[in-house]
């Protein structure tokens, strides 16, 4: 029994740090904490300039702090294509440690222009 559960945490704990994280290590110490964040530190998620960033500050307010990261779906102008450009970036918990703006990933559309 002890040996399923230590495989089973395991095989979940190789699941999120696969799924989980950025892919760079730099990247990875950088988060935003979505239920304590100044505007100014959420206008730093890609994507998310200041009349988004302050909508979730206002949703936050309004509602409390955000129970999941998809949460932040609910809040106008993040939909599930801004969510999961972000999703690597926030947080439910901790500090938030990034200082300048995270840049999007260059999209790959599939073409080299030849």
């Amino acid at each position: 029994m002890k040996r399923v559960f230590k495989l089973t945490s395991l095989l979940g704990l190789l699941c999120l740090l696969i799924t989980g994280f950025p892919a760079t290590s730099q990247a990875q110490a950088k988060a935003v904490n979505i239920n304590t964040a100044s505007v100014e530190q959420l206008s730093l998620l890609p994507r998310v300039g200041s009349v988004v960033a302050q909508r979730i500050a206002d949703f936050r307010d309004k509602n409390g702090s955000f129970k999941s990261l998809e949460d932040l779906m609910f809040v106008q102008g993040v939909g599930e294509k801004t969510f999961e450009l972000i999703r690597p970036h926030v947080t439910l918990s901790g500090e938030t440690t990034v200082t300048e703006k995270i840049k999007p990933p260059k999209s790959s559309s599939g073409g080299d222009g030849s």
